[in-house]
């Protein structure tokens, strides 16, 4: 009994010490570019170029059975990282000693956490190229920029190569698709034009759009609910909608600023984001403007279907997801807020 006892709060104090750690982590604050050192720069730049290269190894794994050749070229890269890695240790050593601190991705401002992608099974190539090239166009940005900020002719000097390999590499990936589907080639810029327009305007925009259309749904329908009355539900559906939007926009300007993720101006993507995110509220907001309250729901309850139509439709179109699938897990989201907002209005 009292062994039970025992193990028990042993395991209690665990979960508490492991929340305790988790919140204390997540509230460390993460450097900026500008505040690396030259020391720190070559150690991050280590860091990556281990984490490309066993993700090259993984992505080689995925394809052997089905592209062998591809999976061949993804075993060389893998090497090439390697090598990359071994000339900037040399380098770092040279330089600074045997003792690299550590310092990781999540630790440095703007360089964003990777989705495991080379764990997918089956591993198709539409999505290896897409994940290659995030990958080589943060890490060429990241050269770009380290460049800035040192002053050693030979470090300069072998950052300036690494740079150029990774662009290699970012041509490579943008023709892994057209080689094995079949597909028209797409050029330079129309690819740089759709992934600008991607990252800048559709990922933010949609963010702010599912946001203000599904997080609004709960206190409007509560409020009308609970009153019955159409400028009851019209003024919490307003409020709602202008502080959701001021707070995703202030949400997204300051969650990075775009310089190695080529995410563009946070301003501009705050702006998007809040404006989707005040338009998403405030659509099914207005219908309650009409005075007789059966009429002002039935009319939010059809925007509100034609809203989770068009945010499913965009994140097929944009971001590759299955019609059906999309469909389905943005009824589930917005059914689940709207059944909420009506239950505890009629409470």
């Amino acid at each position: 009994m009292r062994e039970s006892f025992v193990k028990a709060r042993f395991n209690q104090y665990i979960l508490t010490f492991d929340a305790a750690c988790a919140t204390e982590i997540e509230a460390m604050p993460k450097k900026s570019f500008k505040e690396l050192t030259e020391r720190e720069i070559l150690a991050l730049a280590i860091q990556l170029e281990e984490e490309d290269s066993r993700v090259y190894a993984d992505f080689a794994d995925g394809l052997r059975e089905t592209y062998p050749s591809t999976a061949k070229v993804f075993e060389e890269m893998q090497a090439e990282e390697s090598r990359h890695r071994q000339s900037l240790l040399d380098l770092y050593r040279s330089r600074f000693g045997d003792h690299i601190p550590l310092i990781r991705r999540q630790d440095v401002k703007g360089l964003i956490e990777r989705r495991p992608e080379w764990l997918v099974r089956p591993l198709g190539i539409d999505r290896v190229r897409k994940q290659v090239e995030v990958m080589e166009l943060e890490t060429r940005r990241f050269y770009e920029r380290a460049l800035a900020k040192v002053s050693d002719a030979s470090t300069r000097k072998l950052l300036g190569d690494l740079a150029e390999v990774e662009r290699q590499h970012y041509d490579f990936a943008g023709t892994l698709e057209e080689k094995h589907l079949a597909v028209n080639a797409r050029t330079s810029e129309e690819k740089s034009r759709r992934q600008t327009f991607m990252l800048q305007l559709i990922q933010p925009g949609l963010a702010g759009l599912m946001d203000g259309s599904v997080s609004t749904l709960a206190p409007i329908f509560a409020a009308a609910f609970a009153t019955h009355k159409s400028h009851d539900a019209f003024l919490v559906g307003a409020a709602a909608s202008i502080g959701a939007g001021i707070s995703m926009a202030f949400a997204e300007a300051l969650s990075d600023d775009g310089s190695l993720t080529g995410r563009g101006r946070p301003v501009v993507r705050g702006l998007v984001t809040g404006l989707m995110t005040a338009a998403g509220g405030i659509g099914h907001t207005l219908p309650f403007l009409i005075a007789d309250f059966h009429f002002a729901f039935i009319a939010a309850v059809i925007v509100v279907v034609v809203e989770l139509a068009i945010i499913s439709y965009v994140r097929h179109r944009y971001m590759d997801t299955p019609l059906l699938a999309s469909s389905m897990q943005v009824i589930l989201g917005g059914g689940l807020v709207f059944a909420v907002g009506i239950w505890i209005g009629s409470s």
